[in-house]
């Protein structure tokens, strides 16, 4: 059964972390936080069939009204209500209370590294790694759906297991491997943040197996399926709910038709491919500037 539509409204691009892989880029510059009466404007005209939602940024936890905002959704009848945040504030007890007695179903805090070292170093943000960590185990306290996720780039490629271990540990129970969209800052800073497809697909077979043995269930993002022979079941395109995005005070655009047809791409290889039919191949921007060899079809 697929997951109900959902809706991502981003409520500003205002953030504590700089992270050097952020798909925002400069938005934060233009646009710290979006007012309170156009975001209530944009979920009244979503309202129709069950729909979950997703608040995103930025880093929404410093959105003022975010506990309003929640009231105001859950009224309308949304749900599940998820925040999608870096974590840092969650270890604030009195921040995640809040967000729950306002009608929070879920969070998806994030965590980029198994070490205070690495994490820290991605987001450009001292301390942020022990606040995370903080913040992921009081998310799980509160007994709130929790679902991490962390983004694969080049430097933490080879501690994809060790972060899944981490992760285990703290009692997360499921976790997303997304690889780094090469936009925004990503797009700057490709040379020094994106990976190749084919170093991960090691890491994220270890990482596969820790997760097996600690219970964790665990999912990849925009791994093409060339690069999970026989981990096929990691892939997360299949269960991810519907979605229309909303920025500001823009319209809703249709998320899903927009990652299919434009955010990612087929090529050549593709056309070979068994899997073709049901994998939506990689962002777009990484063939083009790495090109189609790695991709090898499967049979």
């Amino acid at each position: 059964m697929r997951p109900l539509p959902r809706a991502d409204v981003k409520v500003g691009f205002a953030c504590n972390n700089r992270c050097v892989f952020c798909a925002q880029g400069h938005k934060r510059e233009g646009c710290g936080a979006v007012p309170f009466e156009a975001l209530v404007e944009r979920l009244r005209s979503l309202v129709g069939a069950p729909r979950g939602l997703v608040l995103t940024g930025g880093e929404p936890t410093l959105y003022k009204r975010l506990g309003a905002l929640v009231r105001c959704a859950k009224a309308l009848g949304y749900g599940p209500i998820q925040v999608q945040t870096n974590g840092r504030l969650l270890s604030y007890p009195q921040v995640v209370r809040a967000l729950l007695d306002a009608g929070v179903t879920e969070f998806s805090p994030s965590l980029h590294g198994s070490t205070a070292a690495l994490h820290d170093g991605l987001t450009r943000a001292p301390g942020s790694w022990a606040e995370s960590v903080e913040g992921i185990r009081g998310a799980l306290a509160s007994g709130a759906v929790v679902v991490t996720n962390s983004v694969i780039t080049r430097a933490n490629t080879e501690d994809l297991p060790r972060l899944v271990s981490l992760l285990a540990s703290l009692g997360v129970r499921q976790a997303q491997l997304a690889f780094v969209h090469p936009v925004g800052t990503a797009l700057e800073r490709l040379e020094d943040v994106v990976p190749r497809l084919p170093a991960v697909v090691a890491p994220v077979a270890e990482a596969r197996e820790r997760a097996r043995e600690a219970g964790l269930r665990l999912f990849t993002e925009a791994i093409p399926y060339c690069f999970l022979r026989g981990m096929e079941e990691l892939a997360v395109e299949d269960h991810i709910p519907y979605t229309h995005v909303v920025e500001g005070a823009s319209e809703a655009f249709d998320y899903s038709r927009w990652r299919v047809a434009e955010g990612k791409a087929h090529g050549p290889p593709c056309e070979r491919c068994s899997a073709a039919p049901r994998c939506e191949g990689p962002w777009r921007e990484y063939p083009q500037r790495f090109g189609w060899e790695e991709f090898v079809p499967l049979p």
